[in-house]
């Protein structure tokens, strides 16, 4: 059967203002480009022409500057769910220009199941090659999974792929389809290992849902990673080196752990240390990103196979993935995300959760989303879908950002998404604070002493001001956003007088 043949401009005529559209991709892998683009295109034309054009997002995770960037630039988006890095995206929701909705990521494809974020009228999907088999499709994906077979069983009134040729025929037997059931029917995940295969290479449709293919030629929107500091450099030592300790004292099982790594440089230089570290034996990878040095653990040996939802990584670290693809065959796999997140494998297989935090409090909270509690950076993403599931669950930062304007450990956080209940430790580039086993009054010295050296003395005063206020948790509740305040007012954290806070 002969697919129709369109261009990027033709799809984007058939969407219609206040269309529900569903994407492939997690992260700007597999995301679809040129639709977007050319929807965005159109929705320029209708505004200025004075028609209204507004449609609803969903997706995976993030997407690229063609889908999250060129929608958001052109008012293009009404929601969008369930989460984003882009800049621009960030500017305009953070302007209140748009609605927002961050969730669990494990948990997309069934709130769409369940009709709590409307219905989805169109699926766009790349795609690297599209098997005919009498009346069905067999659409094989490119360096994502996300929510695409959900989107494309949802699809109401079609599907338009984009026959994406620079990855045509080389990603064939890395994927693995499986969607859950409908609560509540839902039968076990039966996995016990990250490299336990449960579905299909491939998304199976009716061809008649196909309404169109787009063919192009473009290689993922990448985002490039920050060349390792001295301070990232010694977050990835203090983490092999506390895994390292577990591992020595029995707190992790001898054949160790399955890793699960978050999103950003720090957790791609906090992997390349555990690589690094002899003492730590080989390991299997649980995650939803795969990032440049998991690529290269995978070829050398020191991990021994890979599960994740995307390729998160740099095109040449693409085309070594393809230049050795029967290999990687056999050690990565990619899932869709409610599989690659599931909690109720996470929880099996036993998996170390090591998560990026843009603050965190002196008895262990964690924002990993907000800017002073209001301003959206990017979303909780997975990390709580391996927070809280996880064997052992770790997050990391760097003391202080903006040249050591704003310290990452505060009194309180301004936003919490992880709860202390979930979070084991905390490791910044001056030591580790182990949370396990002790209570919070611990916790906050513990906390304190790996709080860079300049903010020590502030946070420890502030603990003295709350000691004289009791609870089992110490608090002066007019001071407890006082750093926060001293930023918003000043641009820096530095407080050198906790006295106007303090109010009887």
């Amino acid at each position: 059967m002969e697919l129709n043949k369109l261009t990027a401009q033709e799809v984007a005529e058939m969407i219609q203002d206040g269309d529900d559209i569903g994407l492939s991709g997690f992260t700007p892998a597999g995301v679809p480009k040129m639709v977007p683009h050319a929807i965005s295109e159109k929705a320029l034309r209708e505004h200025e022409a004075g028609r209204p054009f507004k449609i609803n997002v969903y997706t995976g995770a993030s997407t690229g500057q063609s889908c999250d960037g060129d929608l958001t630039n052109a008012q293009a988006i009404h929601f969008r769910a369930p989460y984003t890095t882009n800049k621009d995206f960030r500017r305009h929701v953070n302007a209140d220009e748009l609605e927002y909705q961050d969730m669990n990521l494990s948990n997309m494809a069934t709130q769409l199941r369940q009709g709590n974020l409307g219905n989805v009228d169109w699926a766009i999907i790349e795609v690297s090659d599209i098997d005919i088999i009498g009346d069905k499709a067999q659409l094989y994906l490119t360096a994502a999974v996300g929510i695409s077979p959900t989107v494309c069983r949802m699809a109401k009134k079609g599907i338009f792929l984009e026959y994406n040729l620079h990855h045509a025929g080389k990603m064939r037997g890395i994927h693995d389809v499986y969607e859950v059931e409908y609560h509540p029917y839902r039968t076990p995940i039966n996995m016990t290992g990250p490299m336990d295969r449960i579905g299909k290479p491939y998304i199976e449709i009716p061809v008649d849902k196909i309404r169109g293919v787009v063919e192009c030629n473009i290689a993922d929107e990448a985002r490039s990673f920050t060349a390792p500091s001295d301070t990232t450099d010694q977050i990835g030592q203090n983490v092999a080196n506390f895994l390292l300790d577990n591992l020595r004292n029995g707190l992790i099982p001898k054949t160790f752990l399955n890793i699960q790594s978050g999103v950003g440089s720090t957790a791609n230089a906090v992997l390349g240390a555990m690589g690094n570290c002899e003492e730590i034996p080989n390991f299997g990878i649980y995650t939803e990103v795969l990032q440049n040095s998991a690529v290269e653990l995978l070829l050398s040996g020191r991990v021994t196979g890979a599960s994740a939802c995307s390729l998160t990584i740099t095109d040449a670290e693409l085309q070594k993935i393809y230049a050795n693809i029967e290999f990687f065959k056999k050690h990565l796999i990619l899932r869709p995300s409610e599989i690659s997140n599931n909690p109720e494998v996470i929880a099996r297989i036993g998996v170390c959760a090591m998560n990026t935090a843009i603050e965190a409090d002196i008895y262990g909270h964690v924002n990993s989303t907000k800017i002073c509690g209001t301003k959206m950076m990017n979303g909780i993403g997975g990390s709580a879908d391996f927070t809280n599931n996880a064997y052992l669950s770790i997050f990391s930062c760097g003391s202080t950002t903006k040249e050591g304007k704003i310290s990452s450990i505060v009194p309180f956080c301004s936003h919490i998404d992880h709860t202390s209940h979930f979070v084991d430790a905390v490791i910044t580039e001056y030591g580790v604070a182990d949370l396990r086993g002790i209570g919070d009054m611990e916790r906050a010295k513990r906390m304190i002493a790996i709080a860079h050296p300049d903010y020590r003395p502030m946070l420890n005063e502030y603990l003295t001001l709350a000691a004289k206020y009791g609870g089992e948790v110490h608090h002066v509740l007019s001071a407890a956003f006082a750093m926060h305040d001293t930023f918003r007012r000043k641009g820096d954290m530095h407080l050198t007088d906790w006295s106007e806070y303090i109010k009887d």
